[in-house]
């Protein structure tokens, strides 16, 4: 199908319209018409935004223009339009958190990461759905409605930060900032055909964020390719440890990963997946030793364990949070019913269970650490099934009904717990057009490798070229 120009600019690498913006062939008044084209073409469709902000994304355009006719961009963000999930805090603009609860919160201050990107440049287009309040797998919002998957919208767009993930896939918006606290930065790439990273456990400054879990809880970007979210996260990073390498962009596009090790590993992650998923992800290894690396098996024998432990974490603490803030019990009838089920399960954990689970986090940390000694990256799915159908709870895989939160939370939730950065690329798709994901899990403050990584792959293939019609 032919592009008309608006879509044309809509779907430019951030990489791309920054340096369109610096020659000055086109505008961030341009490049906002055409991302709040897209919104007005996709948004009632896929519902990917809970607060859209035309007139001020207009406003800082104009801004944006003007500076760049002064002066030198203070970066490749400088004049592009991008989108917050609605559980990260933006003065003025309210935060829902995609609840009842918080449904006209507005609030006085930034978060750090809404800070930064304006620092950067960035135009807010405007706070995507999610889960309420980031507690869920799928997007299926009870008091927004839910995220629907762009390639096929009885389906959904996998969770919390789903918005985020269809907002991008479809040009409303050249990149996204959202969470990930047990898969929710991988999960709605994968199943959305974009890449999501998410770093390191404390890279990102989470100040402003509405937190679910504090141990397990980061924020986490989503681009349309690797070279997106790196240039995401030159923006938002803390620091890195003095031995470990800030990402580059620039330097990220002329590195080439030569003879890189990568992990199979030999528990769980391949214990239940999809035949098709399956497929893709052997085909995406083949590309791999194409492109210089090598295959090794890699034991992580307490894995499957650190699930039930990072569920053991996560539940008290996000209890203790709604109770902190005066919603539960109190306000206990405004919560949808799957998030009131799981904050009334957090009581239940007792103190010795909660401390067992940290003995288990030391354990499966210090199992990456040994893993990573060995390999420079370990590759799983970043979702075992293509997107399920909205409203599905179980599905039937290798002859066993599995339920659809605990396929998508189980291959992810591990790198939360280690809190090892995690990144999902596309690797293609199935026969019914529904995207693939692979996961690549590296050693913590090792984003520049896991990146460079999966620019070789992308550089190999053109699955993140591709976008729903």
């Amino acid at each position: 199908m032919s592009r008309t120009p608006d879509l044309e600019l809509a779907f430019l690498s951030i990489e791309e319209a920054a340096r369109l913006l610096r020659g000055r062939k086109v505008s961030p008044v341009e490049l906002v018409d055409a991302t709040l084209g897209q919104i007005e073409r996709w948004n009632p469709n896929v519902n990917a935004f809970i607060t859209v902000l035309g007139d001020e994304a207009r406003r800082q355009a104009r801004r944006a223009e003007r500076e760049l006719r002064r002066s030198s961009p203070r970066g490749p963000l400088h004049g592009i339009p991008i989108s917050l999930k609605d559980n990260i805090y933006t003065k003025g603009i309210r935060t829902t958190a995609g609840s009842k609860i918080l449904s006209g919160f507005v609030p006085a201050t930034n978060s750090t990461i809404a800070d930064r990107l304006a620092h950067a440049g960035a135009i807010l287009l405007g706070k995507t759905n999610l889960h309420e309040f980031a507690y869920g797998i799928s997007s299926e919002n009870p008091h927004f409605g839910p995220a629907r998957n762009p390639w096929a919208r009885d389906r959904i767009t996998g969770g919390s930060s789903g918005g985020s993930a269809a907002a991008v896939a479809t040009g409303m918006g050249y990149g996204s900032v959202g969470t990930d606290t047990a898969g929710s930065i991988r999960v709605p790439p994968a199943l959305c055909g974009v890449v999501g990273l998410k770093p390191t456990s404390g890279l990102l400054d989470l100040s402003g964020v509405v937190p679910l879990s504090k141990t397990c809880d980061h924020a986490g970007l989503i681009g349309r390719s690797v070279s997106d979210v790196c240039i995401l996260l030159e923006a938002l990073a803390d620091g890195y440890p003095k031995k470990a390498a800030l990402p580059d962009f620039r330097k990220l596009r002329k590195s080439k990963p030569l003879c890189f090790r990568l992990g199979w590993p030999e528990q769980h992650f391949f214990d239940t997946v999809d035949d098709e998923v399956r497929r893709r992800i052997d085909e995406a290894v083949k590309c791999f030793r194409s492109v210089g690396a090598t295959i090794k098996n890699v034991s992580l024998p307490h894995v499957a364990e650190s699930v039930e432990a990072g569920a053991t974490i996560q539940m008290p603490e996000a209890t203790h949070y709604h109770q902190s803030q005066g919603f539960f019990p109190e306000r206990a009838d405004e919560y949808g019913a799957d998030v009131r089920q799981r904050l009334e399960s957090g009581l239940q954990v007792k103190a010795t269970e909660y401390l067992r689970a940290f003995e288990m986090k030391r354990v499966v940390e210090a199992e990456f650490d040994a893993a990573f000694e060995y390999v420079d990256a370990i590759i799983a799915p970043a979702s075992p099934i293509p997107a399920p159908q909205l409203g599905q709870k179980e599905i039937e895989i290798a002859g066993k009904t599995q339920t659809v939160r605990g396929l998508l939370v189980g291959v992810n939730r591990p790198a939360n717990v280690s809190g090892n950065p995690a990144l999902s690329i596309p690797c293609g798709f199935t026969n019914a057009n529904l995207p693939v994901g692979l996961q690549l899990i590296g050693p913590r403050w090792g984003e520049a490798g896991l990146l460079a990584i999966a620019l070789g792959y992308e550089n190999a293939t053109d699955w993140h070229k591709r976008h729903p019609e």
